[in-house]
This record gives C-alpha cells, sequence and structure tokens, in this order.
C-alpha cells in the first residue's frame, strides 16, 4: 500500500479520512485547563496542560480536531467513541497536521505558508515515511513536539534557531539510527565548531545558518554537488557572484566542480586564513603550475594588505595615547578594512586587476594613517628637544645664580 495516498490535503479531506463532515472538523473555541465541561482533561490533564502551553491552545483548537473522539464524554467507552483516533501514529500525524497546516485558506490569517506537506514529500524525510513507510524517519511532532507547539521565536521551541543542531541531532547523531542509512553522526560536532555554529550558538547571530538554512526544514535534502554554490550565494551574495565570474565558476558549470565544498567543507565552514591560500590551492594545483603561482601572488597580496592593517591601527593607538584627534583617521581606517574585505570576496574571482586595485587603495589609506603617526612622533620630539633646551637653560640660570651668590658671600665674608 502507498502510504502517501493516506496524506490528505484540505480540511476537508481529513474530516472525510475520520468520517467527519468538515464543521465538525473544524476547531471550536478555546477551552480553559481547567473547564469542567471538556471531558477529555478528566483523564488527561497533564496532555491538556502541555497542550495550553502552545499556541494550537491560543487558536481554539481542541483535543477531538486531532483525535475525534465525544469531549463531552466523562466515561472512557463513550469519550473514545465518535470515530476516535487516538494517538495517530506517524504517517497519520502528517494528515492531521496538513489538515490545517495545508490549508491556505486557514494559515493566510497567520502569515504561515501552507506548503508544508508539498515540501515534507520531496524531502528525504518525507520519501522514507511516506512513500516507503519506513517509520524510523521524523514525522511532524518529532520536530516541534505533539501537544505543547511553540513558534520559531521561542526559546523553548526544537525550532529555535539556537535549538535546531541538537533538534536534529536526536537523530543524526544517533549512529545506530543512522547506521541503516550510512550516514555519518559527526555534523553536529563539525556545526558547532564552525564559523556559522559559533555565530548561532556563541554570538546569538540568527543570521548565520543552522541545518535548515542548507538543508530546507520540511524540504530536507542535502544539496547536490552542482547546487551547493547555489545554496552558500543565497547568503554570501558579493563571494558568489565572485565565484561564478572565476574560472572555478565556470569549472563547475562544465565539469560538475564541487563548488564551495573544494576548499571549504560543509558542516565544518572552517575560514581559510590568508596565510594558508597556497596550502588550500595545493590539494588541486601543483605550486609551479600557473594556478599555483597565481595563489601565492594573491596569498603574498593579502596577507601583506592585512599586515599594512595592523600597522595602521597600532598608529591610531598612537595618535590616542598622543592626545591627537583620531576621528578621520578612524573613519579611513574601516574604509581600508572595507577594501580588505572585499579582497576576501574577489579573490574567489581570482581577477587580478580588481585585486590590484583593491589592495592599492587599501595600501594607500594605511600609508596615510602611518604618516600620520609619525608626524605626530616628530611634533613630540621638538617638543622633547625644546622642553631639554628649556631646561638647560633653566638649569643654567639656576647654576650661575648659585655661582654669583656664593661669590657674593665669599666677598662679604672677606670684608
Amino acid at each position: 500500500m502507498n502510504v502517501a495516498a493516506l496524506i490528505p490535503v484540505p480540511l476537508a479531506g481529513w474530516a472525510l479520512a475520520l468520517g467527519l463532515s468538515a464543521a465538525e472538523a473544524a476547531p471550536q473555541g478555546p477551552v480553559a485547563a481547567g473547564d469542567s465541561t471538556y471531558g477529555c482533561i478528566v483523564c488527561h490533564a497533564d496532555k491538556r496542560r502541555s497542550f495550553g502551553l502552545g499556541v494550537h491552545a491560543e487558536r481554539g483548537i481542541r483535543c477531538h480536531d486531532c483525535h475525534g473522539g465525544v469531549p463531552a464524554a466523562r466515561e472512557r467507552a463513550t469519550a473514545h467513541g465518535g470515530r476516535f483516533l487516538g494517538a495517530p501514529g506517524k504517517v497519520r500525524a502528517v494528515a492531521v497536521c496538513a489538515s490545517c497546516h495545508a490549508d491556505p485558506n486557514r494559515m493566510r490569517q497567520y502569515g504561515l505558508p501552507a506548503d508544508q506537506l508539498a515540501e515534507l514529500r520531496t524531502s528525504r524525510h518525507g520519501e522514507l515515511l511516506l512513500a516507503r513507510g519506513d517509520t524510523t524517519a521524523p514525522t511532524c511532532t518529532d520536530c516541534h513536539d505533539a501537544h505543547t507547539v511553540l513558534p520559531p521565536t521561542d526559546a523553548r521551541s526544537p525550532v529555535y534557531p539556537a535549538n535546531i543542531p541538537a533538534t536534529c541531532g536526536r537523530c543524526h547523531e544517533d549512529a545506530r539510527r543512522m547506521q541503516r542509512y550510512g550516514i555519518p553522526t559527526d555534523q553536529g560536532a563539525a556545526y558547532r565548531r564552525s564559523a556559522h555554529g559559533v555565530a548561532v550558538l556563541e554570538d546569538g547571530d540568527f543570521a548565520a545558518p543552522t541545518c535548515i538554512g542548507c538543508h530546507g526544514s520540511h524540504a530536507a535534502l542535502p544539496p547536490n554537488v552542482t547546487e551547493v554554490s547555489n545554496v552558500c550565494g543565497r547568503c554570501h551574495v558579493l563571494v558568489g557572484r565572485a565565484f561564478a565570474a572565476g574560472p572555478h565558476g565556470s569549472a563547475g558549470r562544465r565539469e560538475g566542480f564541487p563548488g564551495c565544498l573544494a576548499c571549504h567543507s560543509n558542516h565544518g565552514t572552517e575560514r581559510v586564513a590568508p596565510g594558508q591560500l597556497t596550502s588550500v590551492c595545493a590539494r588541486c594545483h601543483l605550486p609551479d603550475s600557473p594556478p599555483g603561482i597565481l595563489a601565492a601572488e594573491v596569498q603574498q597580496e593579502i596577507t601583506r594588505v592585512g599586515a599594512e592593517l595592523e600597522a595602521a591601527q597600532q598608529a591610531i593607538a598612537h595618535l590616542v595615547r598622543s592626545g591627537e584627534v583620531v576621528t578621520d583617521a578612524r573613519f579611513r581606517y574601516q574604509t581600508a578594512l572595507t577594501f580588505y574585505h572585499q579582497l576576501g570576496q574577489v579573490q574567489h574571482s581570482l581577477d587580478r586587476e580588481r585585486l590590484a586595485d583593491l589592495s592599492l587603495r587599501a595600501s594607500a589609506i594605511t600609508r596615510d594613517i602611518r604618516a600620520m603617526a609619525e608626524a605626530s612622533r616628530e611634533r613630540q620630539w621638538e617638543h622633547r628637544v625644546l622642553l631639554i633646551s628649556i631646561w638647560f637653560l633653566a638649569l643654567a640660570a639656576v647654576a650661575v645664580a648659585g655661582f654669583k651668590l656664593t661669590d657674593l658671600k665669599r666677598q662679604r665674608a672677606s670684608q
């Protein structure tokens, strides 16, 4: 049996699966956790309490909207009548959630998408669960919880950005579960050490991607080799454009070159330091080959500009200690730093002319800043020389006065 056929899209389809009318299946008004007229809480008070914490309770969803049954009943036999579904299995859970979340008219008012079911069907998870009946694959409630459904903006939610690596890791760091699919389980550890992981988990920068930023959430799939640069380019726009314009971009389109993953790992997403460019390029190019020589030139240029920026920063610190006004110097330093960052972007295109232009612009500014510091040192030296001269003259005057006073005393004493 094709279990995908059990997944209706509109609310009416789900109601039909339970033998109910759409009116009967439609959510009713909200019910307080202590409402004695609602029979489900007689036995399931704990579930009602947890359900009350989520957004579904705020929207008027009630127990029988998902489980069926007769909510007004006080006895189990009666309550579990009325086409009672009970705890739905993984496949039925998709159908239950889709009865609302695949209905555009219902989701529109909340600004929520209604295509999650369609996306799930195209995902690796959906293929395993819906097409193959593999219940090891996750269903909706494995990521969102069954009763306490919280929005992604709630820090308690399993799909809050900082919690997503742990949510995905419940399965993908389980060696026994992943063994049957031949999937490694070190992605979570690699991500936590990566530039992306540090940004999200340590710096709280939710603009950086979590697992779903690259793989998708409901349509979770690993990007194909030829898709990687497009996926990375959604955030790294300027780098993506430079890469596409360069020789590596054309090689990727022509030969299925792995794009970003040739130099950066996927989950590790480590930064390549300027001094390591040649070692990374050497993975594919011999050092004495034209690409290897070009790599050495680019590394030398970027390293040089980086050293100049560091010297300019030290020059500004000297100006501050000297009591100089550094507003202009700091502003110009930020401009040079912008050129330096652009060097990191443009290097993906290997455009020598553009790299040289940015390098010259940054170097011109850093030279000016260092010249300002040098002029300040010269002024300080002149001041020191002047002060030394003044002190010398003052001491000489004191000495002369002392000699004259001594001589005067001696003359008085001889009289």
